[in-house]
């Protein structure tokens, strides 16, 4: 009989071993969350990431039961906020929203910062894109973007334009429009899309350069005229404004950016697929789809893999793209 009881629990030990193993493996993502989530945003609240960053906590909270804290930490075009989400401990409790222009621009432009957003960070979940916007107050003499390019030829460096801050892909989209447009402008960086947005409704600059979603609740209001879109195609968001290409007769130009979720690397691989699943399970919710296209962005998802390569494709890209506009911070 004990020849028989020895495989059998020879067989069990094994079967214990293996499902511990398991649970072992699972473990990081069946407990979490179990404390508050602290998403880091990289520009001051009101700005187009503040908005997406707090409407992505708030169905995530309300869905899963999460709670998840939105931390402003507004500086050097977004870097200030990757540099700390790089230190963070990588536990899945510190998370950053990053997106095109402090991620795979801002090291180019701010030499010597400790970190590789391609080596340091584990790229979680894509969530939107939007096309740079060019607007102006409503009372300005400015109808079209084509009034723009004559005054500003007639005058080069008259007119001002405000951006979220140097080295930002909004500061880059200008930058490359005015080169591709033959003009100059000037340009009045400010730390955020919000404070740039009240000088342009005070009329203490001429043009806003801004995401859409930053502008959108002003547009709507009729405080400001959206002048054209960066992107190739119209924004669904404003249909009616023209792009770049159509405004100015500026064949092929195309610049656009994209907001997504990222977790400092080490960070145990269940938890980042727990967030991943959860966050692309939101974009195809409608009702969310709908908050994220009325204020003025395209919700998208993207599996992980495609994400993480997007990062790895165009981070040295925008190496080529920075030493070509000839962009030098102030």
């Amino acid at each position: 009989m004990r020849r028989f009881l020895k495989p059998i629990w020879l067989g069990l030990l094994s079967l214990g071993v293996v499902l511990a193993t398991a649970a072992q493996a699972q473990g990081p993502a069946a407990s979490y969350p179990d404390k508050p989530i602290r998403l880091i945003v990289p520009f001051p609240p009101g700005g187009g990431t503040d908005i997406l960053a707090r409407l992505v906590a708030s169905e995530l909270g309300a869905r899963q039961g999460w709670t998840i804290v939105a931390d402003n930490k507004a500086g050097a075009g977004g870097t200030i906020a990757i540099s700390e989400a790089v230190k963070a401990a990588p536990t899945g409790y510190e998370l950053v929203i990053g997106q095109k222009d402090n991620l795979v621009i801002g090291p180019w432009l701010y030499k010597g910062l400790p970190w590789d957003p391609t080596r340091d960070l584990v790229a979680v979940a894509h969530v939107a894109y939007t096309p740079v916007l060019i607007a102006t107050s409503a009372n300005s003499k400015y109808q079209s973007l084509e009034d723009v390019i004559a005054a500003a030829r007639k005058d080069p460096g008259k007119i001002s334009y405000g951006s979220p801050g140097n080295g930002t892909s909004i500061h880059l989209a200008a930058e490359l429009f005015q080169k591709a447009a033959g003009i100059q402008l000037t340009h009045v960086p400010y730390k955020g899309s919000n404070p740039a947005l009240m000088d342009a409704l005070a009329g203490n600059i001429d043009l806003l350069v801004s995401s859409v979603p930053s502008a959108m609740g002003q547009i709507k209001a009729g405080k400001l005229r959206a002048l054209a879109v960066t992107s190739a195609a119209r924004s669904s968001s404003l249909p009616e404004v023209p792009t770049v290409a159509q405004a100015a007769r500026l064949k092929d130009f195309d610049v656009s950016t994209w907001y997504g979720l990222f977790a400092p690397a080490g960070t145990p691989a269940p938890v980042v697929d727990k967030l991943h699943a959860a966050v692309n399970r939101l974009l195809e919710d409608v009702t969310v789809r709908a908050a994220i296209q009325a204020q003025g962005a395209e919700p998208q998802a993207k599996s992980a893999a495609a994400f993480a390569t997007q990062l790895r494709t165009e981070y040295p890209q925008w190496k080529g793209i920075v030493e070509a506009a000839g962009v030098k911070l102030d």
